[in-house]
């Protein structure tokens, strides 16, 4: 099957007339049907179109002269113009500063990160000792067997998280993805022109070792993934397939995987790999979910998941029996593999109180609790025991229904601001105090190695990267250096080092660096009058790349 690129859509819809009630995706239409819709109302058509942001009115010379243009999509904007009002400066997202932590509290998962960081069972004076404080109690003998337990090394990292830029590198282009391989010992990054870097992370390194030439792509590369064995890496686009290349040896293999869909315009959004890597599950612009099974070397199956597009897929834990899906509709869903069916696409359950669409969903591991950033400016943390009641997802579908606002290219309605929690809402948590606008922006989970997954962390549209405290909701840390919106952050899985990717052009890999000395540290003037300050120095070197 022929492929069929797309360079005219961004991170929405493709074609002005996709999403129109339900695209009935995969289904022939028979010619009465299609003369039909020929009666269709045009005004509930111009009211969709420029609900999607896919037209927009423009007066002309007189009052009652108004003139109807098809409005730029993001492949379009290639030019500097194109920046104009995108970059989030005009927009301060507001900090929840009163996070609703009552469901939270009765959770179980507030035992989890309190074991996970060595915080069970003490008191709230014990919890805030400081890093000297408890290597004082350490070499008295109070810790655990003469040492830090897990929990207590997670807890002494929290007081280093990143803070300094230790790395850059600048590409020609927007940067779209990021991602640390699960063993941290390889970064790569994918970028608009098409090319996919890879950095060698090993003993500290930060080092670019290969580029390779992406096919098939049509605008950007929408999404990356690693296999799980690490040797190869899956990349999606507007296309019909998913593409798979090798990492190591001289040359590159890219070996094309035919999702055969049904639209013209197709796109993968998000990519997930199964733990065995015999599966690669893929969520379109369709509002389907396609399932391709590399040893059969064919798609197995392609589930009408959502009302309109899917931009985010997840598996629940290694098990990759669990997944989940978000789209546009507002509404997550929970799948079980082991029960689906084209001819009956039912999942076990949804999770709803988003107002606006989905744009990434991180799952905790566990196969319990997952986030989800949207574009109503929240992250949401759900667990997937307490599902949502059908009068749940009816308010998160008309909710979403009812927004008159595009995020690719508009401002936030200060309706949106307003801290409202709707009807049948049953998440966890709210996190507020990013920024979601141009682009389908990710927020994931810290690792569990370093940090006990005690917190959140997420790119923004102002340029920022936020790190959110799990359990409190409140911003512990925001990183602040680009020029435009960070689409994806990635942490390495045991070091204190988060790696930025912006529209900006820019790779940013920021580090733990030593702001002041205590006393104790610096020499004395006495003892050595001659001896210099000791100049700070970043916890680990980096090599420039290539």
């Amino acid at each position: 099957m022929g492929s069929r690129n797309s360079s005219s859509a961004g991170t929405g819809s493709g074609d002005p007339s996709e999403g129109l009630p339900r695209r009935g995706a995969g289904l022939r239409r028979s010619e009465e049907e299609e003369e039909e819709d020929e009666d269709v109302d045009l005004a509930q058509v111009l009211a969709y179109l420029l609900r999607r942001g896919q037209v927009r009115l423009v007066q002309g010379g007189g009052a009652a002269n108004l003139q109807l243009i098809q409005a730029l999509s993001d492949s379009e904007e290639e030019h500097d113009s194109a920046w104009d009002g995108r970059l989030g400066d005009r927009y301060n997202p507001p900090v929840d500063a009163t996070p609703d932590t009552r469901e939270l509290e009765c959770n179980e998962i507030k035992t989890q990160v309190e074991l996970a960081t060595g915080r069970l069972g003490l008191r709230q004076a014990a919890r805030e000792h400081s890093f000297p404080q408890m290597l004082y109690q350490r070499e008295r003998g109070l810790c655990h067997q003469g040492s830090f337990s897990l929990g207590e090394r997670s807890r002494v990292m929290s007081h280093f998280l990143p803070n300094d830029l230790g790395f850059i590198d600048t590409y020609s282009q927007k940067a779209f993805c990021g991602i640390y391989s699960k063993d941290g010992q390889i970064f790569m990054s994918a970028c608009q022109d098409q090319i996919i870097r890879l950095y060698d992370c090993q003993y500290g390194r930060f080092h670019k070792f290969k580029s390779i030439k992406a096919r098939d792509v049509g605008w950007s590369v929408l999404d990356v993934a690693f296999t799980p064995d690490g040797n190869q890496f899956l990349y999606s686009s507007w296309s019909d397939y998913i593409h798979i290349c090798n990492i190591y040896g001289e040359g590159d293999t890219h070996t094309a995987l035919d999702l055969r869909p049904d639209e013209r315009r197709f796109a993968v959004f998000s990519i997930a790999v199964s733990s065995d890597g015999r599966e690669v599950l893929g969520g379109a612009n369709d509002g389907c979910l396609y399932v391709f099974d590399r040893e059969q070397n064919r798609r197995t199956l392609q589930i009408e998941s959502h009302e309109d597009d899917v931009n985010a897929v997840a598996f629940a834990d290694i098990s990759s029996q669990i997944l989940f899906s978000g789209g546009d509709d507002a509404i997550c869903k929970v799948w079980d593999r082991r029960t689906m069916r084209e001819d009956d696409p039912k999942p076990v359950g949804a999770l709803a109180g988003h107002q606006d669409g989905i744009t990434f969903i991180d799952s905790k591991g566990d196969a319990r609790y997952l986030i989800s950033n949207s574009k109503d400016q929240t992250i949401k943390l759900w667990d997937i025991r307490h599902f949502s009641s059908q009068e749940g997802m009816e308010a998160s579908r008309q909710a979403a229904t009812r927004q008159t606002w595009d995020y690719r290219w508009q401002q936030v309605p200060k309706k949106a601001w307003r801290k409202l929690k709707l009807p049948g809402d049953s998440s966890l948590m709210t996190y507020r105090g990013h920024g979601v606008l141009h682009t389908l922006i990710r927020c994931r989970f810290s690792p569990m190695h370093s940090t006990g997954q005690q917190f959140i962390y997420s790119g923004c549209s102002t340029g920022k990267v936020v790190v959110y405290d799990l359990l409190s909701g409140h911003i512990v840390k925001k990183l602040t250096n680009h020029k435009a919106c960070v689409r994806d952050v990635s942490w390495h899985p045991f070091d204190e080092k988060i790696v930025s990717s912006s529209w900006d052009g820019n790779l940013r890999l920021w580090q733990y660096r030593q702001a002041e000395y205590f006393h104790d540290d610096m020499p004395e003037s006495e003892e050595h009058p001659s001896a210099p300050a000791p100049v700070p120095q970043s916890s680990t070197a980096f090599s420039s790349p290539q």
